[in-house]
């Protein structure tokens, strides 16, 4: 237990830096490439990536599986196994991609000249880009196989690493925008396309040459396990598609119902939101190999302790720049757009509630996942996620306000928490009674004793940057000590205290090297 738990730690380290150097470099590279392209080819970029991001949940699903049978595997400690799902997960990712290519190339295609409007000087441009998308998005999934190897593995450092790469490539890609002499539409995609391939080279050079069981030299065939992992994905594919649809249609309705104004607003509510909630993620993503592990090695005591600190932590990690962005996030959104829509700062508000509540469940998701029986946890959730769509609309349809949409997700989310733990009992035996003492009631009490000062705070304060600026360290001080003190138990924070004066120690030492 004391082994996954430095592991666990070192990785959370590892993924937390390299997602605030891939925020830093998203937030300066989305100004840029607005600058240097212009409103309008911006907005013909994510038009016509929008119709290949219809497709991204395909990789999305088969990661999920591919992570799940690889810990599993890796678990049992079975060479052969691991073969096998290599082998067998190639196969389907082959399938995937060339369906794929075939769909957008035809149908993706057809809405591309026929039904998107596209001004007629850009027409040609247009569809360059299309193809350089299409292409780009058939690397991704070539990819993905490779990246959730690395994962289940948990070698998140190469994972970060790579990342990092990434990240910096695409910060190469703004700067050759603004020296290359070309169309820079056209050479946009390109050059995306370009940074896919680079990255697909590094994840599959990395995985040959360090990992046995990633090889082409044999094929390993197993009808068996080619069933189980399409049925996992099965049911995962409909859970994904059904948020997929879930979050475009809502969108669709709100633009039918109001203005595009509104739409942008939700936009960048959710914009916001999903940066914010990747770090959560990231820890989550740690988090997935060692659950399915201890599953697989029959440590139900190890894995649901995984699932209870994960909880909080995954909560933790988000919960430290939801608060100040909570608090001041007029004056933080005013600073960042210079067109700010009126909706915009309520939306993103409601997103991150909307985030935070899925933040506490991502553990338990990776928990439902790891007996690899999908059909009761996909299909209730699922039905919950159109739910969403029918309640929204109907509410739009009786006269609501644009927000309500935000209020129905919030509720909607914490029926789908508890849901996921009344699945996650039967399907693992977890008692509910521990999970809330030891992780609702803590946050709860986080949540409370953090929010309020700083809300307090904030309005005692005068409206100006100066006091935005300490009224955002403040809450970060608040919700950072309430952690501490109610959400980390007296074992964790002497973890906690320990790597601090470890850290403390070594840069007295690199001061002082004679001492």
């Amino acid at each position: 237990m004391q082994c996954n738990n430095k592991r666990i730690a070192k990785n959370t380290l590892m993924l937390y830096f390299r997602q605030i150097l891939i925020l830093l470099i998203s937030l300066y590279t989305v100004r840029v490439v607005l600058d240097v392209l212009g409103v309008e080819d911006f907005g013909i970029y994510n038009a016509v990536g929008g119709v290949v991001s219809l497709f991204s949940f395909l990789g999305g699903t088969m990661a999920s599986a591919t992570q799940r049978f690889f810990s599993f595997a890796l678990g049992q400690g079975d060479t052969e196994s691991l073969n096998k799902t290599f082998s067998v997960n190639l196969a389907i990712y082959g399938a995937i991609a060339v369906s794929a290519l075939i769909l957008l190339e035809t149908i993706g295609l057809w809405f591309i000249t026929d039904q998107l409007k596209l001004p007629p000087a850009r027409f040609h441009a247009a569809l360059i880009v299309y193809h350089y998308a299409v292409f780009t998005f058939i690397s991704t999934i070539c990819t993905s196989p490779f990246m959730a190897i690395i994962i289940a593995h948990e070698d998140m450092q190469i994972y970060a690493y790579v990342s990092i790469i990434e990240a910096i490539l695409k910060l190469v890609v703004v700067f050759l925008l603004t020296w290359l002499p070309l169309d820079k539409l056209e050479l946009y995609g390109i050059l995306f396309f370009v940074v896919s391939m680079i990255n697909a080279v590094l994840y599959v050079g990395i995985c040959v040459r360090k990992y046995s069981e990633c090889q082409f030299r044999k094929f390993y065939w197993d009808k068996d396990l080619f069933c189980r992992i399409t049925g996992f994905t099965g049911w995962t594919f409909f859970g994904q598609i059904s948020t997929v649809a879930r979050n475009q249609a809502v969108t669709i309705l709100l633009n039918q119902a109001f203005s595009p104004v509104v739409v942008a607003s939700r936009a960048i509510a959710t914009n916001v939101s999903s940066k914010v909630n990747m770090f959560s993620t990231q820890f989550n993503v740690g988090l997935y190999p060692p659950i399915i592990k201890t599953y697989a090695a029959n440590d139900k005591k190890e894995m649901f302790s995984l699932i209870f600190n994960g909880s909080k932590i995954t909560f933790f990690l988000m919960w430290v720049f939801a608060l100040p962005l909570l608090v001041e996030m007029q004056t933080i959104l005013s600073v960042w757009l210079k067109n700010l829509p009126p909706e915009a700062v309520l939306f993103t508000r409601l997103a991150l509630i909307e985030s935070l509540i899925l933040s506490l469940s991502l553990p338990i998701t990776t928990a439902a996942r790891a007996p690899g029986n999908m059909k009761i946890y996909e299909l209730t959730l699922g039905t919950i996620q159109i739910t969403i769509f029918v309640a929204a609309w109907t509410v739009l349809k009786m006269g609501g306000a644009a927000y309500t949409v935000y209020i129905i997700a919030i509720v909607a989310n914490l029926i789908m928490f508890v849901l996921r733990l009344v699945i996650v009992r039967g399907l693992l035996g977890m008692a509910l009674r521990p999970f809330f003492f030891h992780v609702v009631f803590p946050v709860t009490g986080i949540i409370l004793l953090s929010a309020v000062p700083s809300f307090v705070a904030h309005l005692i304060m005068p409206e100006n940057l100066f006091f935005s600026f300490f009224s955002i360290l403040l809450s970060i001080v608040f919700s950072s000590i309430s952690m501490y003190f109610i959400g980390l138990d007296q074992q964790w924070r002497k973890k906690v205290r320990s790597v601090a004066l470890n850290r403390i120690e070594k840069v007295l030492t690199s001061y002082h090297p004679n001492k």
